[in-house]
């Protein structure tokens, strides 16, 4: 059985991840009024991995005899001057998760929860991940200035990208 501090620590995460995906829809909200379809499919699909990501941690609180309480999101920036700003918005957040997730490590070492440790530890990976990619689009981004010729290159490119595999992610 999960202590009450780590069954807290795991639902703020619940919650973190899901404005994860709250953000990112926003973010493809901003990318499809701006007729960057290709940008707002990049979003889409990390919308969707961030729910994905929640429901792996809703679903391990509940294996682990937890309850799971969800709590209130807040609405996320919905508003940008540029597609670079929208990425250095979504680095950010992913920072923030990467924060998140290693004091939740952290305090699963400190209860001595080796179950939680090697859950968590795909969390971990992943984030390398996801920040790897946040920083890749906005190098792009950078080089692409404000060229409109080369930002609609890059939107084709981020149209290009697919779902990971169920299980996968």
């Amino acid at each position: 059985m999960l202590s009450q501090k780590l069954q807290d620590a795991i639902n703020s995460q619940i919650n973190l991840e899901m404005a994860s995906s709250y953000a990112y829809l926003a973010m493809a909200a901003h990318f499809e009024a701006n007729s960057l379809p290709g940008m707002a499919n990049w979003m889409r699909i990390q919308a969707n991995e961030e729910t994905s990501h929640a429901m792996k941690l809703f679903d391990y609180l509940c294996e682990r005899g937890g309850k799971v309480v969800l709590k209130p999101i807040a609405e996320p920036r919905h508003d940008y001057e540029t597609p670079l700003a929208v990425f250095e918005d979504a680095l950010h957040h992913e920072q923030t998760v990467t924060a998140s997730i290693n004091t939740l490590y952290g305090l699963a070492q400190a209860e001595i929860d080796y179950p939680t440790q090697v859950m968590l530890q795909w969390f971990i990976n992943e984030q390398v991940e996801e920040e790897a990619n946040a920083t890749t689009a906005i190098d792009q981004l950078k080089m692409a200035a404000n060229n409109p010729s080369a930002i609609l290159m890059l939107d084709q490119m981020f149209g290009a990208r697919v779902p990971e595999a169920a299980g996968a992610e």
